[in-house]
């Protein structure tokens, strides 16, 4: 029997696999293992919310041929929507500013999607952020038909999670995981999964990932120099209670997971892949024997190149660092 033939590239967002991790750590007595979202056609988890919100929008009319679809993004989530606009054939404006890596802007231009760079933070914060959504909102009133997916309250967003990334975990697993360990920015992703788990009535402790300096929970707002993990606002998504607990990292714990992630797996991930290890092996001592605990490692590795995987660059920002 001849097998079925995937229908357009964004038949193959999601399905992601999930791997088990040997190397990392010897004996340990529960079994640990990444959601490898890299392997998205985008590269990252952000294809997942870039086609439901897209895809959405499209069904319901709020888009048709002459929309210009109008974002705020550091990088991954601009790269989803850049492949899903170019499938659709839609014009695609995505705002991004200085922290935002020359390779990920390449690529969002290369699918045929436009740049418009916020080159000042916003005066009153000092985050990029708030001056990005800002001229979002300037170039929705200079369209005629634009539309914002807005990432950051599209309740399609956590939605593209729970109907995807934690039922394959289930598949995956054909059970529910003791423990999910996943990285914060919008909060879509753990939330996604989070509801998953509450509305299932399941085992799974669900851990969010944040960086020192984030202000997701309430920390104090530092400088960060990792993209797409911690944000410098309060996200809508985010129902605490749903959550056993947040566990934070450092950009330099982010580096120092990448690395090691590298050496003893032969994984090359993103940065908060790195955290979110990190976070892991802080925990990994209350973890009971006999447990399943899986990591989401939201991207690969190649668009660091310049960053978390550059001696000159780490040197610059940390110091010297002795990898594990």
């Amino acid at each position: 029997m001849t097998k079925a033939v995937n229908e357009g590239i964004l038949s193959l967002i999601g399905t992601t696999p999930l791997v088990q991790l040997t190397h990392l750590y010897k004996n340990l007595p529960f079994k640990l293992f990444a959601k490898f979202e890299g392997l998205n056609p985008g590269g990252s988890i952000k294809d997942r919310p870039a086609l439901k919100m897209i895809k959405q929008a499209l069904e319901n009319g709020q888009i048709n041929s002459n929309t210009v679809v109008i974002e705020s993004s550091s990088g991954n989530l601009g790269i989803g929507l850049a492949q899903v606009c170019r499938y659709f054939n839609l014009r695609f404006i995505c705002v991004v500013d200085p922290k935002t890596t020359k390779q990920n802007i390449n690529i969002i231009k290369a699918y045929g999607a436009e740049i418009e760079l916020v080159s000042e933070p916003d005066p009153e914060t000092g985050e990029y952020l708030p001056a990005r959504l800002k001229r979002v909102q300037a170039l929705k009133e200079r369209f005629k038909d634009a539309f914002w997916p807005n990432q950051y309250a599209n309740q399609y967003n956590p939605m593209a999670h729970y109907e995807g990334t934690f039922s394959e975990i289930m598949a995956e697993l054909e059970e529910a995981p003791d423990y999910l360990l996943g990285a914060v920015s919008t909060c879509g992703t753990i939330m996604g999964c989070a509801h998953y788990v509450h509305d299932k009535n399941l085992i799974t402790k669900v851990i969010a990932v944040d960086v020192v300096g984030s202000t997701i929970f309430g920390g104090e707002k530092k400088p960060r120099f990792i993209p797409g993990m911690g944000a410098s606002i309060k996200s809508q998504f985010l129902q605490q209670a749903l959550l056993t607990e947040n566990v934070y990292v450092t950009d330099r714990d982010c580096v120092i997971g990448c690395h090691y992630l590298l050496k003893k797996e032969a994984i090359l991930a993103g940065g908060s892949s790195g955290g979110v290890l990190m976070a892991f092996d802080k925990m990994k001592a209350k973890i009971p024997s006999g447990s399943r605990c899986v990591l989401i490692f939201p991207d690969r590795g190649e668009r660091y190149l310049d960053t978390i995987y550059s001696d000159e660059w780490v040197t610059q920002h940390f110091g010297e660092i002795q990898y594990l």
